[in-house]
Formats: C-alpha cells, structure tokens, sequence
C-alpha cells in the first residue's frame, strides 16, 4: 500500500530492485513490502501525508489538558480521504481472495543481512522490511493521501497539532504471539533516533521533541514549538514498531547487520534463507489483522520467495524454466524481443501490460555537485546534450517510452512557460538570489535529439558552452581548461542490461573531447561508492509525490546536501526558502504553486539529465496468479504482493504439466 509524501526517508539500503534496474523502469513505486537501494528506494516507499478527517469534537483532560481535541481515524494534510467513512474493504481488493500458495521472484546480486535498516554494513535481503507495520498506512487509490489508522484505533490531537495521541489497538500482536504496547512504540522511536541515520535523526528531531507512554495503549508524540506543522502528525503515524523485549534481550543495534531480526506485527515473518542465494518470507496464519478493512483481501500468499543471482540473464532464464514465477519486466530488450519461449506459447505464461497511473520519478542521469568539475552548470548542460533520447528510445528502447520535463511530470505540479499568478509569487521571495532567466524564460525542457546516435547540432552548442567554461580543443582532441587539464568523467552502474544504453553515451561523450569512460561494477562495490560519493555520473534520481512535504528537505535541502537521498548533492540557498514555502502551504492549491516555483528552479540548475518513463506496468507470470479486473486494481501501485493471489487449481495444471517446478 501506498504512503504519502512528507515522511522523512528512513529507508533500508539493500537491493536495487526485486526485479532489477534496467533500461526501462523509472524508479516507481511497485508494492509497499519491497526494499530499495537508496536511489530506487525511496520508489517503493511513496512519502506520507495525512490531515484532519472522521472529526469527532471531544474534550479529554486526561490526554489534553482540558484543550478540545479532534478525534480521528484518518488524516489528510488536506482534509480529504477516500476512506472517510467506514467501509467493509477497500475498493481495489477482492475481500474473498484465497489464501495460500507461493509466488517466487528474482533478483540479481546478493545479501548478508535480514536487518532492513543496517547502514554500518552489510546488504539486507530485499523484502526485509516486510515483518514491520507502521502506526498509520495509506492506500493504493488516492492520489493526495491520507492515512488510516493501522495499529492505532484513532488519533487525538488539537487544531494546533502542537502534539498528537495514538489510542492503540489492543489486539495487535507481534508474530511470537507477545502483544505490542505503548512501551514497543515509545522504545523504537527511541531507539531510531538513537542508531538510526544522522540525516533521519536530525530531521526527526527538528520536528518531534518527545514521545511518551501515557498507559499501555495511549502513546503521545510532542511536536517541536517552531516547527512547521504541515507533515508532524505524518511523521508520528509513519513511525514503525519493533518489539522492546527481543532488543532487551539481545542487546542488537538497529544499524548492525544480522540475521536475527526482531519479531515484527505484520502479516509475514522471516522464514528459511540461504544467505545471498535466496530468502522466503511466511505469512504468519494468526496475524493479529487480517479482519481489519485494511487488511481484508490482501497478503494473500502462504510464502514469498525471492532467488538471488549473478546477473540478468540467469535470472530470466530462471523465469522462463519455471523456475521463478513472476516477473516485472525492467528491460525493453526482454519485452519487445525476449517473450518467445515455449512456457508463453503454451499459454502457460501470462503476458500483460498494465496501467500505472503514479508518478514518474525524477530520474536520469544524475551528476555529483559534489565533484568540483561538475558544478559549473554550463558543464552540465554540455554533457547533458550529448544524451540522444531520440535515437536511444528509438534504436535501443523501441519506442516504447516517453521523455521525463519535470521533476513532477504531472499538469497539476509542473511548471509551464513563464512564472505566473501563485508561482510567481513564491518565486519573488528568491529574486536576486536567481537568475533572472528564471523568471522571464519558459520552464527548461529537455534538449531535442536528431535520428542518429551522435547529434552534430547538439555537439556544437555543447562545445560552445564547454568553451564559454573556458575548455578548448587541443591537438589530440581533447577538451583541457586553462591548466591544460583534461576533463575526465565516469559514468558508474553495476546492471549490465545499462551497457548498451550507457556505452553510445560515453562514446559521444567522447566525440566531444571528454575522458569519458564507462565503470560497470558489482553489486557491493556499486553501493559502497555510492554511499561514499565516489562517482561523477550515475543512472538514479529522486523519488516524487502528487503531494510533498517536509522529505524535499531531506532530498534537497541544504541540510542533506551529503544525505543519500540526495544523489547530485545538491544545494541552493533559493532551493531552501522555496522548499520551505512548500512545508508551509495552507492548501493544496498553494503547495502546488510553490512546488511548480521549485521545479523550476531544479530543471534551470540541471542536475539531472531527464531520461525516460513508462506509464504502464510490464508484467510476465504464470497463470496460477489472479488480480481484480483491471477497471478496478489500484491506479498507483501494481500491488502483486499486496492484493494479488494464489489460483491452487491452475497452479496444479501447470505443474502436472512441468511449466513450473
């Protein structure tokens, strides 16, 4: 399921994808359980937003100090919720799915780790996260979200929200059959803010100054004084629960890698592993929620598998013996010329493309601010122009995508032309700390590319504004500055389905008088450089929300300039007041605004070079899998962990028939 937009991105860094980063996927958001590296990560977790809804005016002098207090089940930032009123189910499920079964994925690399939240060390197995349940979750269904009340019953807070209360369940158990309490939530926010990542506790602690249990079941959160309160009681309900006693007793780190892992409440449990071979995680038959609306319909498989290998290839090759069952195809290659085998012919495999209808991540080609040969913009842009989307989507992706604009790439959130009405607005309060190009010029688009891979046109404006950064042509052909220093750039990735769209790049690069080369390494060495910064170009990028809060900061504030959700390291004084003017929007009319002034600002300062997106979901399964018709699936989240499920007689068929193993 889906959460919203403001959470600050307190993520697991494990493997990049379940089913791989390739040259098609844009980063999306795929299916709450699923754990990412830091740049795809965050497609997984869509950040929360939540405001005032159900309203029952109360007054509580035991939690509120004789203050009236709003009492809810939801909250929506701006007070709207799909959900508002009570409802059996949620409308993209089929409350009488089956349970049972196993569905087996892949992915490509390895793991050391069960702990989803180890940063010192160690690659966590993907899915790790999936044993952990939050106060407060969000649907698949709703664009601008609100989130319900999961491990709470409802929430107390006045129209100030100087603080907010949690009235928790009093059935939830985690899977070792121990109940959760007050102690569990108070402790794990502890304990967070504790061993959790510097750029987590320090935002977490600029906007809550304290949690505290009032008895058993009531926890309270007390927000900071001059923090701004769009997003605080997001933050309080996105905070997730581990048990108290298993850290007791075993005296574990939550930054440390392991594979003994605290219990957790949801629906699944670590199960049988082999490290860095494969993992399987078990839905637990006495989960504490499967009665819950929420729940209803949902995490419908007995097991889930994942198998880990060395590449690519073995893992569709796996995929077409059988041996996987499910597949979410990252690579045009596959789909436009792979899908040939005999399990599709015989009708045994399943091939789809469904609707996605989230929206595009901001990714591309990212350059590292941090590098000081990267920080002239006009060096940027220059190498930027020797990007063909034309001929790559053409040629090498069969037209089969569409170029991003916008960090934003919706009409609601995107700037358009020249700054007007409430934009303009925002922007006046950065004047002169911009250029004045941003307030009379349209809103920058990507660059035009011609049919053949090398663009002659591009080339030459790119040598121009190489020249006007004072590199000029020498002997050899080479671009050298006024210290006769040649500029050298590397383009790093560890996916090898990356190399054919990368290697036309790196040789255009190169036909401009760049030391460009091309750095394919493996999966750990990949996430240490990247983690450490030690790159000038990589395929990544930022994750984006029809709503955004308080997590731009983390993203691309000044303050996480050195943060791993902030992948160019980038920084800007005007960047910081407008982001702030987003945190601080009263409505969503004036969040869009403000967001539509950033999103100009980013797409002038071009520190990511926009690549390609797909609005649809490529699938590929065999058919013992069933999903609502598709007039009805969630439009933001393919869901195949969530609301997916297990056809036991087709699963039969297939097997007596050897399509699966």
């Amino acid at each position: 399921m889906i959460t919203g937009s403001s959470q600050l991105l307190q993520l697991p860094i494990g493997s990049r994808a379940i089913s791989g980063q390739f040259d098609s996927i844009t980063f999306k958001h795929t299916v709450a359980p699923n754990d990412w590296s830091f740049h795809m990560a965050a497609a997984h977790f869509r950040l929360a937003l939540f405001t005032a809804a159900s309203i029952v005016v109360s007054s509580s002098a035991a939690h509120a100090q004789d203050t009236d207090t709003i009492t809810a089940t939801w909250f929506s930032d701006w007070d709207e919720a799909k959900y508002s009123a009570p409802v059996d189910h949620l409308a993209y499920v089929n409350p009488d799915a089956p349970k049972g079964g196993k569905i087996v994925l892949g992915t490509v690399g390895d793991f050391d780790s069960l702990n989803p939240y180890s940063t010192r060390s160690g690659t966590p197995a993907a899915n790790s996260s999936i044993p952990y349940e939050r106060l407060m979750t969000g649907v698949s269904d709703e664009a601008l979200s609100a989130s319900y009340c999961l491990l709470c019953e409802t929430i107390e807070y006045p129209e100030s929200e100087d603080w907010v209360i949690f009235n928790l369940r009093r059935d939830v158990t985690f899977s070792d059959g121990t109940p959760m309490t007050s102690a569990d939530v108070v402790f794990t926010h502890e304990k967070f803010m504790a061993e959790g990542t510097l750029s987590w506790r320090t935002g977490v602690g600029n906007m809550i100054a304290g949690v505290e249990a009032l008895d058993d079941y009531t926890v309270r959160f007390e927000f900071q004084p001059d923090a701004p309160r769009n997003g605080l009681i997001s933050q309080a309900g996105s905070t997730l629960v581990m048990q108290k006693a298993w850290f007791d007793e075993t005296g574990a780190k939550i930054d440390e890698k392991r594979f003994d892992v605290s219990p957790g409440t949801g629906a699944y449990a670590h199960g049988d592993f082999e490290a860095g071979q494969w993992v399987e995680y078990t839905r637990n038959p006495d989960y504490w929620g499967r009665d819950l609306w929420l729940r209803k319909g949902t995490e419908n498989f007995d097991t889930i598998r994942i198998e880990y290998f060395g590449d690519t290839i073995g893992a569709f090759e796996a995929f077409k013996s059988g041996e996987i069952t499910f597949r979410q195809e990252n690579s045009s290659l596959n789909w436009a010329t792979g899908y040939d085998f005999p399990a599709l012919e015989s009708g045994a495999v399943i091939k789809a493309e469904l609707p996605d209808g989230s929206l595009p991540n901001a990714t591309g080609f990212v350059f590292n601010l941090r590098q000081e040969k990267l920080q002239d913009r006009n060096v940027r842009r220059a190498l930027g122009l020797m990007y063909n989307f034309t001929w790559t989507n053409e040629t090498l992706q069969y037209g089969l995508f569409a170029q991003r604009e916008s960090f934003w790439d919706t009409d609601a959130l995107k700037a358009v032309g020249v700054p007007q009405g409430k934009e303009l607005a925002y922007l006046e309060a950065v004047r002169g700390l911009v250029p004045d190009e941003v307030f009379t010029q349209e809103a920058a688009l990507p660059h035009v590319s011609g049919a053949r891979s090398l663009d002659r046109k591009n080339m030459r404006q790119a040598l121009m504004l190489m020249e006007a950064t004072g590199y000029t042509p020498g002997s050899d052909g080479k671009l050298r500055d006024e210290n006769d220093q040649v500029l050298k750039i590397e383009i790093l990735e560890n996916t090898p389905s990356f190399d054919r769209i990368l290697i036309p790049y790196v040789e255009n690069l190169v036909a401009l008088g760049v030391d460009a080369v091309y750095s394919r390494v493996d999966t750990n060495a990949y996430q240490a450089r990247t983690q450490s910064f030690d790159y000038d170009i990589i395929f990544g990028g930022y994750t984006s929300g029809f709503e955004e809060g308080v997590g731009l900061a983390q993203k691309y504030g000044s303050e996480g300039v050195d943060d791993v959700f902030n992948p160019a390291g980038y920084a800007s004084e005007a960047a910081d007041i407008l982001i702030a003017q987003v945190v601080e929007a009263d409505t969503y009319e004036d969040m869009s605004s403000a967001l539509k002034a950033v999103d100009r600002l980013f797409r002038y300062d071009y520190f990511v070079v926009p690549t390609w997106y797909l609005d649809k979901h490529w699938v590929a399964y065999y058919d013992m899998y069933e999903h609502p018709p598709e007039s009805q699936m969630a439009p933001y989240d393919l869901g195949y962990l969530d609301y997916w499920w297990y056809n036991a007689d087709k699963a039969a068929q297939l097997k007596a028939a050897g399509a699966i193993k």
